[in-house]
């Protein structure tokens, strides 16, 4: 066969068959959100939606925590995986979008954050291959993780903090938030108990998930004073000039309204009176 011939079909097939693009990087941004369908990709977040580290009230041991963890791990130290569970509203997810960004003010561009959705869990693997070969450091976070019936994504999560024989990249750290110490719901443990061969074992297996959480940070129920804090603080950042009493009158009729307290209900409220007095965020 002709070898001009040989040529041009060559470059026919590559044309039809281009090669594969290059794999993401951790380049232009200091968060970013994994979409990995159709084609795995890394998008960028210009600015991350979150809360100043010193308007987080209540939570003081909390914040210690996880600021501690973030910044040793920023500087190059060992770190570990954390679970911040407990109560809704308490501040968890903006604790670590908080903490991420006190790393990197102390060490600008040092560490990416990195959010996973809940349904995507089970492409962590192929997530991690991707930062494995980064030269950057990233925390890997997912919100609101929890796993129902029938779920066997826990596993994948399993054995990505365990690490396999590769071991968890020494440049990545999962952060979760969860309602659930266990991440299991308590019908999902009961089924196990009650279906599997060997009960004690089933269960076992799933409360294990937990385990592999170097660092748990629990968050419990707000008491009155706390969300008073909380709220008192928010009014001052924002320049909302009103009396302590009737800051906190308005504040107690909008949690009764609410049916409870917590660092969000506090927050709503401040948006909800800035917004009744003009008063722009």
């Amino acid at each position: 066969m002709d070898m001009a011939l040989i040529t041009r079909i060559v470059e026919a097939l590559e044309r039809l068959a281009p090669p594969p693009p290059a794999p993401p990087r951790l380049e232009g941004a200091d968060a970013f959100v994994w979409h990995p369908l159709p084609g795995p990709r890394l998008s960028p977040v210009p600015r991350v939606s979150r809360v100043e580290i010193g308007l987080l009230q209540g939570i003081d041991r909390q914040k210690d925590l996880l600021v501690e963890n973030t910044l040793r791990f920023a500087r190059g130290f060992p770190a570990n995986n954390v679970m911040l569970w407990g109560a809704r509203g308490m501040g968890k997810s903006s604790l670590v979008k908080a903490a991420h960004a006190a790393a990197n003010a102390e060490r600008p561009g040092s560490v990416a954050l990195i959010e996973i959705h809940r349904e995507d869990i089970r492409t962590l693997p192929d997530l991690l291959n991707i930062l494995r070969a980064q030269d950057r450091r990233a925390l890997v976070f997912c919100d609101d993780l929890s796993f129902e019936k029938e779920d066997a994504d826990y596993k994948a999560l399993k054995s990505v903090l365990d690490g396999g024989i590769e071991g968890r990249p020494p440049n990545v750290l999962f952060y979760a938030t969860s309602n659930r110490r266990h991440l299991m719901s308590r019908d999902m443990i009961e089924n196990e108990r009650s279906t599997a061969i060997n009960p004690n074992e089933a269960v076992e297996e799933k409360v294990s998930l937990s385990d592999r959480f170097g660092l748990w940070i629990g968050f419990h129920n707000c008491d009155q004073p706390t969300y008073f804090a909380m709220v008192e603080g928010y009014a001052a950042a924002l320049g909302i000039d009103l009396s302590e009493e009737e800051l906190r009158r308005q504040a107690n009729e909008w949690s009764v309204t609410r049916g409870g307290r917590s660092g969000r209900v506090a927050w709503q409220f401040i948006q909800d009176l800035s917004g009744r007095l003009g008063i722009a965020n």
